[in-house]
């Protein structure tokens, strides 16, 4: 009798972790044209080659690597390959055209049918965040106490958010454990190098030293690092935003999640057990455990259960303008409030800004200024080194751009300068007051939020959640004067 030869598995560069390797022969495709689709911040190439070519060093003979122009000169005519599910719609079409056997996808704590299930059990009505959250501590049983949840509430997020401390210029915490580059590394800056003189990509922002995994064993060491001295102070500063700190307490570990280098998990069975060792406050433990199991989880499946057009069939809020060359460029020196200036200048070095500079600095003001949603999504997914078509869309279309007019958020998350002034230092250093919204001193985020209300207050006069702040615009005496200077401000 015999037995046909095991299949070749195509790993994705989502894919790269031991999580995804059963055994047999592995194949990893690096395709140049994937890097030089629309523009991308050079950290992020820098990281996808490094983590293949990596990957590929690591699995010595098993492994089979192509460097093609396009995935097709690797995989046309091919009948022996398997993959697991990949992480895209046109990846998922990609492999289903050329008739791969295709596993089911890998890499989160929750499956696609768990969150059909629970969508349609809903009638796919109020997926709320929160409420799936709740389902998943409940069926995997990490920080439960019985059918109750630890500290007996689901969401501690009252003891959390804290802003930075008074006067502090750091958090005072020990720098994050980084990787060392190798020969892989300066073969990849050589290759992205010659890439970009030859034209074939257009690269933007800075490039080394690399500060993010590309194996399993950095991200295994970069984990360590977060759990034994920042996850302690992850959830009393998870908001907060210090101009000189631009680590403050956050794992840095959204990257190598997303190559697959992590299996999420385990992350989140390890945080937990720090709770349960004594070595790490509920609070902090269950905050972090919400971000990976909760929202990456939540966005995840969103990104599946919503479909292919969500990304481009909402703009709730009329939104259109193009995104200025600041924003595509990385350059910050045009830029005069010190939020914003510090965080694409953070941008531009490291191609990464934690949560809440995400949405309150950037989505914020994207969302007053009305950028256009889908380039904005593609930004966010190009600039960043975790920048993935899964991630962004629920993220950005969704809750930072209220563009699907709530499907994701009940709201859209706008806000002006006291936000920013309460959660960090930036205010201190600005040339613009966050208390003043007329004036040569007006900051552009006050006076913005309320020209943003002025410009969508007939597409939000439904919402009941934005009843009061409609309210406060209708009473406000200069709306007239402030809505004219945001119109012709040219000083941002």
């Amino acid at each position: 009798m015999t037995t046909s030869p095991p299949r070749t598995r195509w790993l994705f560069a989502g894919q790269l972790g031991p999580l995804f390797d059963d055994g047999g022969p592995i194949m990893l495709v690096e395709a140049r044209s994937v890097f030089g689709r629309r523009p991308m911040h050079r950290a992020k190439a820098h990281l996808i080659l490094s983590a293949l070519r990596h990957r590929a060093a690591e699995l010595g003979d098993r492994v089979e690597y192509h460097r093609v122009e396009r995935y097709g000169e690797a995989v046309d005519g091919r009948d022996d390959l398997e993959v697991v599910d990949p992480t895209s719609y046109a990846a998922r079409r990609f492999v289903r055209g050329h008739g791969m056997t295709v596993l089911p996808s890998r890499g989160f704590v929750t499956t696609e049918e768990d969150f059909r299930a629970w969508a349609d059990s809903r009638g796919g009505r109020r997926l709320l965040m929160e409420d799936f959250y709740r389902g998943v501590r409940e069926r995997t049983g990490v920080l439960m106490r019985g059918d109750q949840p630890e500290g007996g509430r689901w969401n501690l997020d009252h003891d959390n958010r804290q802003p930075p401390p008074k006067g502090a210029a750091r958090l005072g915490l020990p720098d994050p454990w980084w990787p060392q580059e190798d020969e892989i590394d300066e073969e990849v800056r050589a290759d992205l190098d010659r890439w970009q003189a030859d034209g074939a990509v257009r690269l933007v922002g800075d490039d080394g030293p690399r500060r993010f995994a590309a194996t399993a064993a950095e991200a295994e060491r970069a984990l360590d690092d977060f759990l034994e001295s920042r996850l302690g102070d992850f959830g009393p500063f998870e908001d907060a935003m210090l101009d000189g700190d631009w680590t403050m307490a956050h794992s840095l570990l959204s990257p190598a999640l997303n190559l697959g280098l992590l299996d999420p998990r385990d992350v989140v069975e390890r945080v937990a057990a720090e709770y349960h060792a004594g070595r790490a406050p509920l609070p902090s433990a269950e905050g972090f455990v919400r971000q990976i199991a909760g929202w990456r989880d939540y966005v995840w499946h969103l990104y599946w259960y919503l479909g292919e057009g969500y990304r481009t069939s909402h703009n709730a809020l009329d939104a259109r303008r193009p995104l200025p060359a600041a924003f595509r460029e990385l350059d910050a020196s045009s830029i005069e409030s010190r939020c914003l200036s510090e965080t694409i200048e953070g941008m531009r070095r490291h191609g990464w800004a934690h949560h809440i500079q995400r949405l309150m600095v950037l989505g914020n003001w994207a969302l007053q200024h009305g950028y256009d949603p889908v380039a904005l999504n593609d930004w966010f997914v190009d600039m960043f080194v975790d920048g993935t078509p899964w991630v962004m869309p629920a993220n950005v279309i969704g809750m930072s751009q209220h563009a699907d007019g709530g499907i994701v958020a009940t709201k859209p998350y706008a806000a002006g300068g006291a936000y920013i002034d309460r959660m960090s230092d930036y205010c201190g250093s600005c040339r613009f007051d966050p208390k003043v919204r007329l004036g040569e001193d007006a900051c552009p985020f006050t006076a913005g939020y309320w020209a943003f209300l002025d410009r969508v207050e007939p597409r939000l006069r439904g919402n009941h959640r934005m009843a009061q702040p409609l309210a406060g615009l209708r009473r406000l005496a200069d709306r007239e004067a402030v809505v004219a200077q945001e119109a012709h401000r040219d000083r941002w």
